[in-house]
């Protein structure tokens, strides 16, 4: 059944349904143990933003299965990884009161393709292959219906989640080359990579947290008074996975914090994945989130489930949702530079500092808005997908080309290889 070829949204619905349930100064841990437990349950209550769904309308492509449904049929991994929103937003939407089945009321058009499901054998995306497969999708869009061709895309709207968004690859090298492809140029991405000033992120993205199983998270909830002993928790790769090139892989941040801090106390630092991995969090009272081959990871969002003060080390990130989490209030942020004096930096934040950041981390509000709920709630991710998306309306009348008005993208730019139709 699994690999069986359907064309009823109600068995694509039910298959995927049922996939988804798969400056303290303080330096002994024994003080920081009593001094920073703290109840969760005190954080304020953070107002997210009234519910968009009450005028906005949005016309959900059918698109070929190719672009989606098969692509998942032939391997169900990409339903549970990092990059899975983009399924998952499909979803939400086919059964979302903010669908329409008419486009001529449409607010926005949403063309389901899941670049990031055609995986390797590691589980990653074949990043070839995305361009190839947007092109394909739309092109397909363009020439079967009208709305497309008299904006150039500008009202519609794509999921691109990988490591730098729309511009297709993890090496950022490679990713600044290539540029975001030229396609979406005027549509509006929706992705997890934003870093102000750079090639792959444009001004008016909605920037959004990574996919990060709802289940798993709450499955591993330890009770509020767990006391917090360790200072400073981190698990992940240091360097790249063909060696000690830590001054191409995370700009070197990764290796100077394994050189500099292995063997501090302090830090409880390793390239191991525990299964306690999500416990030892709700042990901690810093979490550090560095960069890796982009800005973002779901680390950032772990560590605000599970009360843990996000260490952000990524020049010039934009965080989920800006518009309405208080991040400042949250995050430490410390520049890349600064990496080698970072025991310093932590150490001598004031204990009333981190007992504010806690409370704020300890909001239920905050703590849904940067989930995508199996079954979606009130001011849960999606939710923030459909304000910000409200809040870019109406469209000026100034979108919608002139009778006769050539295209002003550019169709012809890529590699051949982009050029042949894609197929599963």
């Amino acid at each position: 059944m699994m690999r069986g070829r359907t064309s009823t949204l109600r068995t694509w619905s039910h298959l995927l349904s049922l996939t988804l349930l798969l400056g303290f100064g303080v330096r002994d841990l024994v003080a920081l143990q009593t001094r920073f437990t703290t109840t969760g349950h005190e954080g304020p209550n953070v107002e997210l933003g009234e519910d968009p769904m009450r005028k906005m309308k949005v016309y959900v492509y059918d698109m070929p299965s190719k672009f989606n449904k098969r692509v998942v049929q032939k391997d169900m991994r990409c339903l549970m990884h990092m990059f899975s929103i983009e399924i998952h937003m499909h979803l939400f939407l086919l059964s979302s009161t903010v669908r329409t089945l008419d486009p001529e009321e449409a607010d926005w058009f949403y063309t389901p393709v899941y670049t990031n499901c055609d995986l390797t054998t590691t589980g990653l995306p074949f990043v070839k292959y995305m361009p190839r497969m947007m092109r394909s999708a739309i092109h397909y869009l363009s020439t079967k219906w009208p709305y497309w061709n008299r904006t150039d895309g500008v009202d519609h709207f794509f999921v691109v989640p990988h490591d730098f968004g729309a511009c297709f690859h993890y090496h950022e090298k490679e990713a600044i080359m290539r540029g975001i492809f030229p396609l979406l140029q005027h549509a509006t991405l929706i992705q997890t990579f934003g870093q102000v000033n750079h090639s792959c992120f444009k001004d008016d993205s909605i920037i959004i947290p990574p996919y990060v199983l709802p289940r798993r998270i709450s499955n591993h909830i330890l009770h509020a008074s767990t006391p917090r002993s360790t200072f400073v928790y981190f698990r992940g790769a240091f360097y790249d996975v063909d060696g000690p090139k830590g001054d191409y892989y995370a700009r070197g941040v990764r290796a100077t914090i394994w050189e500099i801090y292995k063997d501090n106390v302090l830090f409880d630092i390793s390239s191991e994945h525990p299964t306690t991995y999500y416990e030892d969090m709700q042990r901690s009272i810093f979490c550090l989130c560095p960069l890796g081959w982009a800005p973002w990871s779901p680390r950032i969002v772990e560590a605000v489930e599970f009360g843990c003060i996000p260490v952000v080390i990524a020049d010039n990130i934009v965080l989920p949702f800006r518009n309405v989490i208080p991040w400042d209030d949250m995050v430490v942020f410390v520049p890349e530079k600064d990496v080698d004096i970072l025991e310093s930096i932590l150490t001598n934040i004031s204990m009333e500092e981190v007992t504010m950041k806690q409370k704020m981390l300890s909001s239920p509000s905050i703590k849904q808005a940067l989930l995508f709920s199996r079954k979606s709630k009130y001011g849960d991710a999606f939710h923030q997908v459909l304000r910000a998306l409200a809040s870019k309306l109406p469209h000026s009348s100034s979108i919608y080309l002139k009778e006769g008005q050539p295209t002003t993208l550019n169709w012809t730019n890529g590699n051949s290889s982009e050029f042949i139709p894609w197929q599963i």
